[in-house]
């Protein structure tokens, strides 16, 4: 199949597709004798699992590795976990830092007045010297 059913198949772009081949993300498809590139079920499942692996925070290097992972079949599911485990840790880590920016803006929030006068409890807070 070309680019454009497999672009429709997926949902990604002709430009994202070619690029996760550029960067080694998906195995390069074959080409036709015309040059034009070929692909297979193959790439829909790897484009899919890129796509679906992006959402859920895996880095493109990170999707590389999982896309490897599920072309090995000595693959042992801990190793999927592992690194499912890891981002998880990445990811409440980042939650945790924007829940602390949230309640500082909250803070600075509450405390301007918000009206007409020059004097900002926020410019004051941004720029005190620690």
């Amino acid at each position: 199949m070309n680019i454009g059913a497999i672009s429709e198949m997926t949902g990604l772009s002709s430009k994202s597709i070619r690029m996760y081949e550029e960067k080694g993300i998906i195995t390069p498809p074959p080409r036709s004798e015309s040059g034009y590139r070929e692909y297979t079920p193959q790439h829909v499942q790897e484009l899919n699992l890129v796509s679906r692996a992006k959402s859920a925070g895996f880095s493109l290097a990170e999707c590389r590795e999982l896309v490897d992972l599920a072309h090995n079949p000595q693959r042992q599911s801990r190793d999927v976990k592992l690194r499912a485990e890891v981002k998880l840790h990445e990811i409440e880590e980042k939650i945790h830092h924007l829940q602390e920016i949230e309640k500082q803006l909250k803070l600075w929030v509450s405390a301007c007045p918000g009206d007409t006068n020059s004097h900002c409890p926020i410019i004051e807070e941004l720029t005190k010297t620690s």
